[in-house]
This record gives structure tokens, sequence and C-alpha cells, in this order.
């Protein structure tokens, strides 16, 4: 279990799933069901992360009684600087340690550009760390994947 001490955030992030930050409530619900997510990542008209939307975010918007077609999610995300963000070579362990102490879902992984601005070229999820978790204790097993 040492080499999961090792293991860097590019070989297990995921594409990321991002909206514009000026789409609406409505559009950014239809596209975490369609693409099967719980966070999703906006951007600004410059392709840099802007905020990040939760499923609770959309859930509370749609309880209330706005028009969620012409609301934008800009006025329902979580905005810079409060997003948490990792790059491709940090620790995967590391990362995981931020997912569970912000108890949240996803970290998006960025590029740094100018102006403490970032690009978004990946996510890692608390699916991910499962999917590491079951991997690591299977490469451990034995031919015939039984433990003695």
């Amino acid at each position: 279990m040492e080499q999961i001490k090792e293991l860097k955030i590019k070989e297990y992030q995921s594409i990321p799933v991002v909206v514009g930050e000026s789409d609406s409530v409505y559009d950014a619900i239809s596209a975490m069901f369609l693409e099967d997510v719980g966070t999703l990542f906006v951007v600004d008209e410059s392709s840099h992360l802007a905020g990040v939307l939760s499923r609770k975010d959309l859930l509370r918007a749609s309880i209330g009684n706005q028009d969620l077609e012409s609301m934008p999610v800009s006025i329902i995300m979580t905005r810079m600087p409060n997003i948490t963000v990792c790059k491709k070579d940090d620790l995967l362990i590391e990362v995981a340690s931020h997912l569970i102490e912000r108890q949240i879902d996803a970290i998006p992984v960025v590029n740094e550009k100018e102006n403490n601005r970032y690009e978004v070229v990946g996510r890692v999820t608390k699916t991910t760390m499962t999917k590491v978790l079951v991997h690591l204790i299977h490469s451990e097993l034995p031919q015939g994947g039984k433990r003695s």
C-alpha cells in the first residue's frame, strides 16, 4: 500500500464537465443529468474556471419558484477563490484528503494561467478515489484473485 503515496492525479483524472457562467440553471441541471455527474465546473467567456455547481446548489435553486430557464448559473455557483483545485502532478492521496476535509464531491484539475486564472483540464471525484482503492487491492492479490 506504500505505492498509493506516490500516485499522481494525472494517472487517474477524468474528463471534466463544464458549463458557461451565462448558461441557465435549467441547462446545468440537464447537463448534470445527461453526463451523470454530481459536480459541474463553470467557466467564463475566456474558458477560465469561474465557479463550481454541486447537486445541492441546483436542488436549492429548483426548490424555489424561480424561472430556471432564465436564471444564469453564475447566480448560484460557488465562486473563486472559494474553490479547491489541484494540478496534474499533485499526489492523489493529498487530493483525497482535501475531498474529505472540505466535504466536497469533486475537485477540478487545472493548468494555472496568468493572473491566478485556471484552465480546467480534468476532474477528480470521490468515485475516482474508490476506483483507485479497488484497483490497488486487486493488483495486490495473487494470481487467482484470492489472498491466502
